[in-house]
């Protein structure tokens, strides 16, 4: 994802989400609405309309990976595993009645369920599970790496087993990624699709659908709109409440104005100012974001003398004021007591939260040696997160640390600038944040001496050799209550002697109209369209 990208040229999936006025277009002011009975039953529940600032590519399952696309492709795509609701802590059953990892993680297999059809009434197969997750993984676009060493083969009519060369204990929370939505294979392949990088098609699956979701594409535009349609011939249980979903491309001010006047039912890029004087008959989800906003102190001499002291990390840990940086980030938002958010297997528990010691941040700086320290703080100007500027971010911060002794001068850049900089690993001091490419907490040893976030803080593998020992040891344990454990100990050890000083969960803000039922925010898909309902 955006800042996260896993290799050389991989596609920015959060930032233009993020980006204050991209893309934005005005809504127009004949949104579909929901008409209910007299007797307040559903009668005819027409058009849903959401408001959203759009990051979208592709419509195409094996291709997306910008949160529009994974609204678009969970509604439109099943998957074998998915999570109930916004419980991101257990993998449930979906397309697949059942699943076994193997003792030593290395094999997972899934039953097929039986009765499951595609939006043109042919039944989901194993061949169409085995083609869809082959094609992802050897398309090599942006979601590739989700099935990076995992070979999926067909046991019987009914049985898929996914083999690792590793134990991979992560699998069964990456399952249910809707770019791992299962394609129907006979139809993709008539319109070009091909498990290698000739696959061509994508221009037909951002036109029509081939999946077996509850809704199916009527249009689709990158830059203005998606409607979606409920799929006639769903086989679920729980049929689409809404006859159309219409997803529109509109700014955070005119979402306000949208939700407000009826224009929409939801809107979900609003931050916390624009939330806090709704009409009385909206309704305001507020809820920590699954995106850990963080500092990092570079540990390399070469690009800084200062950061890379030992001490000095800790100094500027005890030197934030972290509920002053709650403030700024408004009702909802939470302090990070690690990297791993609050949602995830393995988080730290609140009372494991860093707090402000001016006196004890002092003693940490005299005992580096380094006598009245200036550092540039680094940090993309035009950035924001859940609606959340990094520019008063950085103003606190700066006025926290000038307390301790520490004299940071603010370096706000442009977005690719500032990428640059923090992706080659020559920024002094960050300022920056990470949100899951899965929800399973093994994302999140990027942030070991060696991994991808390690080096852009400048700390290279061998920097400490019993954290990464610590850390190829969680990443193979097994067991859900043996992981929890093991990556609560691994966060306790990189909070002590690491680079990085976890900051906020910034709130994510969801506004529905009192009609709207069943939304609850999913740090994966953002919402899943097919469980909203009217009232």
């Amino acid at each position: 994802m955006a800042i996260r990208s896993r290799r050389p040229g991989a596609k920015a999936a959060l930032l233009p989400v993020l980006l204050t006025g991209a893309l934005a277009l005005a809504a127009c002011s004949s949104g579909g609405s929901s008409t209910t009975s007299q007797s307040g039953g559903t009668a005819a529940a027409k058009t849903l309309v959401i408001d959203t600032s759009f990051d979208l590519k592709t419509a195409d399952p094996g291709r997306t990976y910008e949160p529009t696309g994974l609204i678009i492709g969970k509604a439109t795509y099943e998957t074998l595993l998915t999570f109930e609701g916004s419980d991101v802590t257990k993998p449930v059953p979906a397309l697949a009645e059942s699943f076994d990892l193997s003792g030593d993680g290395k094999t997972l297999t899934l039953k097929l369920r039986q009765g499951a059809t595609f939006a043109d009434g042919s039944p989901v197969t194993a061949d169409d599970v085995v083609f869809s997750l082959d094609r992802v993984r050897d398309m090599k676009g942006t979601p590739s790496f989700l099935l990076d060493g995992v070979e999926v083969a067909k046991t019987d009519a009914n049985t898929i087993t996914l083999t690792s060369k590793n134990a991979n204990p992560a699998l069964p929370y990456i399952l249910p990624n809707p770019a791992l939505g299962i394609l129907n294979s006979k139809v993709a392949k008539e319109h070009g699709a091909t498990a290698d990088t000739g696959d061509k098609a994508e221009q037909y699956l951002n036109s029509a659908s081939a999946g077996s979701g509850p809704y199916t594409i009527e249009s689709f535009n990158v830059s203005s709109q998606v409607v979606l349609k409920a799929n006639a011939k769903y086989w679920g249980p729980a049929k689409p409440v809404y006859d159309k979903v219409v997803i529109r491309n509109v700014e955070a001010a005119t979402q306000k104005l949208n939700i407000a006047r009826g224009d929409s039912q939801v809107a979900l890029n609003l931050s916390g100012d624009q939330v806090s004087g709704m009409p009385g008959n909206l309704q305001v989800k507020k809820t920590p974001s699954a995106n850990v906003i963080f500092l990092l102190a570079n540990q390399d001499p070469s690009v800084s003398k200062v950061t890379s002291n030992p001490k000095f990390a800790e100094a500027i840990r005890k030197g934030v004021d972290y509920d002053g940086l709650l403030e700024l980030a408004g009702e909802g938002s939470v302090q990070a007591p690690g990297v791993i958010p609050s949602m995830l297997l393995g988080a730290l528990p609140p009372e494991a939260a860093a707090k402000r010691d001016v006196e004890g941040a002092k003693a940490a700086l005299k005992e580096s040696g380094v006598a009245s320290p200036t550092v540039k703080l680094e940090y993309p100007s035009e950035l924001t997160v859940n609606g959340l500027s990094f520019q008063p971010l950085a103003e606190r911060i700066q006025a926290n640390l000038k307390e301790v002794g520490i004299t940071v001068e603010l370096t706000p850049a442009p977005v690719t600038t500032a990428l640059d900089n923090y992706r080659n690993g020559k920024e002094e001091l960050g300022l920056w944040y990470w949100g899951p490419d899965y929800p399973d907490p093994s994302d999140y040893l990027a942030f070991l001496p060696g991994k991808l976030v390690g080096l852009r803080a400048g700390w290279k593998a061998g920097s400490d050799k019993e954290l990464e020992a610590a850390g190829d040891t969680t990443a193979t344990t097994i067991g859900d209550e043996a992981r929890k454990q093991a990556y609560v100990d691994l966060q306790t050890k990189l909070n002590a002697s690491g680079p990085f000083i976890p900051l906020i969960q910034p709130s994510q803000n969801i506004v529905t109209a009192a009609s709207v039922t069943g939304l609850e925010y999913h740090p994966v898909w953002t919402v899943d369209v097919a469980d909203l309902g009217a009232k």
